[in-house]
């Protein structure tokens, strides 16, 4: 997703997460709870492996692509919601209306956000959520988290998910049933989304699971800063 502020190239951001996992050895400080977070990322795996995967690439296979887009587009538009709120929240002003407009554009024009009418318009698309939002504030992210299901986390962001999902509009279905579907539904589609780009991972991944936990540290990092990570200080032995 694209930021208003110049942001890492994707290739640059995936050069440098590869590197991260080529070189860490040993125990990440970040990660204290590593032996309990591996056990639920192997739960995950196996999840995935068993669940999720297989039923997301039937959906990728019965799919057609404009259906594929469409879907997407629908939940990025209530996404839209969920990162306008936390435009707001860390004095994002302008963007804050950027993302606004794009929720009243794509749910009337794009009908229900089927169609992202405000991205062809020049309003682009943002990534905010509360996990954000605290550390713009200063709150650090805490210990790294594997969270069942959900995947990599730290304790900041697992506060910022709870957060977002009040504000999420998917909440706000009072059929239980139906609003788990819905969940559900999201879940895939996403997962489906992954597919073609997990071939190219799997071939650079030597330990699955430190890569999924430094490539979200760094990633998450890079969004807090808006691209604009500080300079690593190294102050050299004389």
């Amino acid at each position: 997703m694209e930021e208003i502020r110049p942001t890492l190239p994707a290739s640059a951001l995936l050069i440098a997460m590869l590197l991260l996992t080529g070189c860490a050895g040993g125990r990440n400080p970040a990660d204290p709870l590593e032996p309990l977070n591996r056990g639920i990322y192997k739960f995950n795996d196996s999840l995935d492996k068993a669940v999720i995967k297989p039923v997301a690439q039937g959906y990728k296979k019965v799919m057609p692509v404009t259906g594929q887009i469409m879907v997407l587009n629908f939940f990025s538009n209530l996404d839209d919601v969920v990162v306008t709120a936390n435009d707001f929240l860390q004095f994002k002003l302008v963007q804050g209306f950027s993302d606004g407009m794009r929720v009243v554009v794509n749910s009337t024009i794009g009908v229900f956000g089927l169609i992202d009418v405000a991205s062809a318009g020049g309003l682009k698309k943002h990534n905010e959520d509360f996990g954000q939002t605290l550390g713009k504030w200063g709150v650090g992210n805490g210990p790294y988290l594997e969270l069942p299901i959900l995947g990599p986390s730290t304790v900041r962001d697992g506060v910022g998910i709870y957060a977002d999902l009040h504000l999420d509009p998917m909440y706000q279905i009072e059929d239980i049933s139906a609003r788990n579907q819905t969940y559900l539904v999201r879940l895939f589609t996403h997962r489906a989304e992954l597919l073609d780009q997990e071939k190219v991972l799997d071939e650079a991944m030597i330990d699955p699971y430190s890569f999924r936990r430094d490539t979200y540290l760094l990633y998450r990092k890079n969004l807090v800063y808006d691209g604009n990570l500080p300079r690593t200080r190294y102050d050299l032995e004389e």
